[in-house]
C-alpha cells in the first residue's frame, strides 16, 4: 500500500492525517509526502513527528497535479491512495476501500464517504460536470436541487458500493495496474479536476469508478484554497475549461464558458462592493483579482 500526500502551507494539517494514515492503515504501507515548497512548519512537522515518511520537497509550487505524479512514481505499492492533508482516515476507511477493489478486479478506483469534522455530510460521487451543475454553482436556486441528481450528487440508497463517474480527489485509492494503465494525472489540469480526468480516461479504457460508503474519511476542506484563494480560483476555472475541451464538444464548451463568465461577472460585482468596505480582507481582494484575470482572457 503506497500513500500520497500533497502539502502546501498544511502545517495544522499534515500531523493528524498521516496519524490517521499509520493508525487505521492495517496493511503495511509506505507513506510519501510531497511537499510544494511550504513556508510554514509542514516539513518540520513531518520530519520531526514521522521520520519514516518519505519527504519530497519541492523547491517551488508546482501546484497538486505535478507534485501527485511525482509522489506516484515513487511509488511501490500494489495500490495508492491519494489523500489531501486536511483529511482523516477512519478505522474502517482504508480497509473498505481495498476490499472493494480486491473483491471488484474491473474497478480502477474508489472514493469513501467524506464527512465534515462536526460529522456533517459532505458530497463525495458525482458524475461529470453537466451545465446544469455549472449554472447551479453561481445561481443556486431552488436550493432543494443542490444535494441531488440533478446537481451531479450521487449517494448509495442502501449503504452498498455505487458506480459513479468520479470521486471527490481528497481521497481516492487506485489500482496499480489501473494507474499503469490509463497513466498518471494530466499535468495540464494543474490544481483541479485532475481526478475528474482521470476517471473519465479510466472509463473509456473500460475501467469501474466506485463510492464505497462503509469507508468514511473526515475531510476538514479547503484548505489548499484558504492557503492561496486567489491563485486557487483562477486554477479551478482554468482548469474546469481545459476538462471540457478534453472530453466534449464545442457546443459544450461555449455554454460552459459563457455560464462561467455570467456567474463570475456576478461575483465580480458583490467582491468588488466589499472591497471598497474598510474591513475587506486579503482573501476577498485576492479573489476579486483572480476573477478579474479570468474575465480579461475571456475578453482577449
Amino acid at each position: 500500500m503506497s500513500v500520497v500526500i500533497v502539502t502546501y502551507q498544511s502545517e495544522q494539517y499534515v500531523g493528524p492525517c498521516l496519524s490517521s494514515v499509520y493508525e487505521h492503515a492495517d496493511v503495511p504501507l509506505e507513506a510519501i509526502v510531497v511537499d510544494n515548497a511550504s513556508t510554514d512548519a509542514s516539513r518540520r512537522v513531518i520530519a520531526e513527528q514521522f521520520p519514516g515518511t518519505s519527504l519530497i520537497a519541492m523547491d517551488e509550487n508546482r501546484w497538486y497535479t505535478a507534485a501527485a505524479n511525482a509522489g506516484a512514481a515513487r511509488t511501490r505499492g500494489d495500490y495508492l491512495l491519494f489523500l489531501n492533508p486536511d483529511a482523516e482516515l477512519t478505522p474502517e476507511a482504508l480497509p473498505q476501500l481495498v476490499a472493494h477493489l480486491t473483491s471488484e478486479s474491473d474497478v480502477a478506483a474508489a472514493g469513501p464517504r467524506l464527512i465534515s469534522p462536526d460529522g456533517k455530510a459532505q458530497a463525495s460521487a458525482f458524475t461529470y460536470p453537466s451545465l446544469l451543475m455549472t449554472w447551479l454553482e453561481f445561481f443556486p436556486h431552488p436550493g432543494r436541487l443542490l444535494d441531488s441528481r440533478i446537481n451531479g450528487r450521487l449517494k448509495s440508497l442502501d449503504d452498498r458500493p455505487i458506480s459513479i463517474d468520479h470521486p471527490l480527489g481528497a481521497c481516492m485509492l487506485v489500482r496499480r495496474t489501473a494507474w499503469e494503465n490509463v497513466g498518471p494525472f494530466d499535468e495540464d489540469l494543474l490544481h483541479y479536476c485532475e481526478e475528474v480526468d482521470w476517471c473519465m480516461r479510466a472509463k473509456s479504457r473500460g475501467w469501474k469508478i466506485s463510492h464505497v460508503p462503509a469507508a468514511l474519511v473526515v475531510h476538514h476542506g479547503g484548505a489548499s484554497t484558504e492557503a492561496a484563494p486567489g491563485p486557487s480560483l483562477e486554477q479551478l476555472y482554468t482548469s474546469r475549461e481545459r476538462l471540457h475541451r478534453k472530453h466534449r464538444g464545442p457546443a459544450f464548451c461555449a455554454a460552459a464558458r459563457f455560464i462561467t463568465r455570467l456567474g463570475l461577472r456576478q461575483e465580480h460585482r458583490r467582491l468588488r462592493q466589499r472591497v471598497r468596505s474598510a474591513d475587506a480582507s486579503d482573501g476577498a481582494r485576492e479573489r476579486l483579482a483572480a476573477i478579474e484575470r479570468v474575465l480579461g482572457r475571456a475578453r482577449a
